[in-house]
């Protein structure tokens, strides 16, 4: 399994989404606009804005502010003349570690200066555009409870919907394809009647770095400070989070 994916394992076992519903609806919300800006305000015609609603719902947020979240990005909402715009950072975590951090902000300037002492103040730094996003390749992701679900009907349907990689772990499946078949794999769980936890785009490392189980927690701490700032919507990293390294995390 990934870095990405052992992280997101460490993630679901420490509740930490569930600690941080506030933080989590700011973030759906921003993603809900944007999608609504992008490619208009209904979920039926713009996929990424009926994925992004979907998440939302799948979290129990409030119709309200799915419905708010959507007028501000069509423009309905007078009250949501604030620009939010997307924006990819690159940077280094300790030992190397390039990684890539994701935001949705309104505030591009302290979006940055909040990233840059994140990063620095554990030794990391920025790096240039361009510095880091090459060692990343972007691949369509879907993650969801295994459940009553048979992991063979699984595995066929992904795999005829042209998903590369299916991966059965602690009572989760996850789908990673193509970017273009992104929508075919969502169409077949749709008609499967699943549900996924996390349906988008993702980047995932072409080679991972592997470190010792402390320089691990080292770098995952610096991931953990940068996932809690409201700009930052996902974090990628190349580091690989090796077996031994999961279990002194899991005993911390």
């Amino acid at each position: 399994m990934s870095g990405h994916s052992k992280w997101s394992t460490i993630k679901r076992k420490k509740g930490a989404a569930d600690a941080k519903r506030g933080q989590l609806f700011t973030r759906l919300a921003r993603e809900i606009s944007i999608a609504a800006r992008q490619g208009g305000g209904d979920p039926d015609t713009n996929f990424r804005l009926r994925l992004a609603v979907d998440r939302a719902r799948a979290n129990n947020m409030p119709k309200d502010n799915i419905e708010r979240a959507i007028a501000k990005g069509t423009g309905e909402d007078k009250d949501g003349t604030v620009q939010i715009e997307e924006v990819m950072y690159e940077g280094y975590a300790p030992h190397g570690v390039a990684m890539l951090i994701e935001c949705v902000t309104d505030n591009r300037n302290r979006a940055v200066a909040e990233i840059r002492h994140s990063l620095t103040r554990f030794g990391g730094s920025m790096g240039e555009t361009g510095s880091v996003n090459w060692q990343f390749s972007r691949m369509a992701y879907f993650s969801f409870p295994l459940g009553s679900n048979d992991e063979d009907k699984i595995f066929e349907l992904a795999v005829e919907a042209g998903a590369d990689d299916v991966t059965f772990d602690d009572g989760f499946v996850e789908i990673t394809g193509e970017v273009e078949n992104f929508k075919a794999i969502n169409d077949q769980l749709e008609a499967a009647k699943i549900q996924p936890d996390e349906a988008g785009l993702r980047y995932f490392p072409n080679n991972e770095i592997e470190l010792s189980p402390s320089d691990t927690a080292q770098v995952l701490r610096v991931v953990e400070t940068l996932e809690d700032l409201d700009d930052v919507q996902n974090v990628y990293s190349n580091l690989r989070i090796t077996d031994e390294a999961l279990e002194e995390l899991e005993t911390a």
